[in-house]
């Protein structure tokens, strides 16, 4: 089925609402999901619906938490999202790092009790139509090894940057630091398609095909130390350094009902302006992407189908999974 934009988020939030989030927050998690339907990536749109729903009703994640902001220097602050949604908390984070950005320069927000934020490449592409290049990354439950390691110990700990695009088609680059995404391994599982070997491993450091397994084992990082590396990055800045979480301080979304996710995440937007007027900075932009194509057929710009994808569903409207939108339709709450 299809369905407009519109009407999508709308029903989005309406769900949420009838389920006890508050009206900021279910609006926040509407807007992120029918987004993420609307570009493609669906991993992060309504089929994780179910699972927040039920997180929320087992109290471990608080939709009409009041977070609050923190100011820690003229360009740097840290939100408090009480254990509230993580895709408000981040939206919120983004929002006012371009705020801060746009008065000196820079601007670093840190999250800490956040939940599960979803896409990043969602927040980057916001800093993006503000005229900023962007940074938004978020760790998670640990389910990768450290390179050379055999236990779990560090997320899948998704990094995303964004770079406005004249056209409005931003450059967004948006990946997990592990071999494979959490939800590319459920896909597998759902569809029962064996893994490459390479990417997961037992308990004992025996490669691991068979996706069911992925979870009594460990998914290695992407590229060996360099996706170790880059994971690191992202543990320090949104764990560590906010002081949120870190390693097994955060909650699995899927496993865990016992508490708050607390996640963290850190959001980064640099003002363009500071550095070049727009047209100077597009022209130069412009240079790069056309090197870029020069260079083979086969050539694509990080976000380029994500556009193409939206620019479908604004035309004619979000493609839906019928059998997954009536299952989601049935977690309304009795009357």
């Amino acid at each position: 089925m299809r369905i407009s934009l519109e009407a999508l988020e709308t029903s989005i939030r309406d769900l949420f609402l009838t389920n006890g989030a508050g009206e900021t927050q279910a609006a926040s998690v509407a807007r992120h999901m029918a987004w993420c339907e609307s570009v493609g990536r669906a991993n992060f749109g309504i089929e994780r619906i179910p699972i927040l729903i039920k997180r929320m009703r087992q109290g471990v994640l608080d939709g009409q938490s009041e977070m609050a902001f923190e100011s820690l220097a003229p360009s740097i602050s840290r939100l408090d999202a009480a254990g509230g949604f993580g895709f408000d908390a981040a939206e919120r984070a983004m929002g006012r790092a371009v705020e801060l950005a746009k008065a000196t320069g820079i601007g670093v927000v840190g999250v800490k009790d956040s939940n599960f934020s979803g896409c990043g490449a969602y927040y980057v592409s916001r800093a993006a139509d503000e005229g900023m290049i962007s940074l938004a990354l978020s760790n998670s439950f640990p389910k990768v090894v450290a390179h050379g390691g055999i236990k779990p110990v560090l997320g899948t700990n998704p990094f995303a940057f964004g770079a406005p695009a004249r056209n409005g088609r931003h450059l967004l680059f948006d990946m997990a630091t592990s071999a494979l995404a959490g939800s590319t391994v459920r896909e597998h599982i759902a569809k029962g398609i064996s893994l490459p070997e390479g990417l997961a491993i037992d308990t004992n450091g025996n490669p691991v095909t068979d996706p069911s397994k992925v979870a009594d084992g460990a998914l290695l990082p992407f590229g060996g130390a360099k996706g170790y590396g880059l994971s690191l990055l992202v543990e320090i800045l949104s764990g560590v350094l906010t002081g949120a979480g870190i390693g097994p301080g955060v909650a699995s979304m899927y496993s865990d009902f016992s508490r708050s996710g607390s996640n963290g995440q850190f959001l980064l937007a640099l003002d363009i302006s500071r550095w070049m007027d727009r047209d100077n900075y597009f022209d130069r932009f412009e240079t790069l992407t056309a090197l870029l194509r020069a260079s083979g057929d086969g050539v694509l710009f990080p976000g380029e189908i994500r556009w193409e994808h939206r620019q479908r569903a604004l035309t004619d409207g979000v493609e839906i999974d019928d059998r997954r939108w009536q299952e989601i339709q049935n977690l309304n709450p009795a009357p």
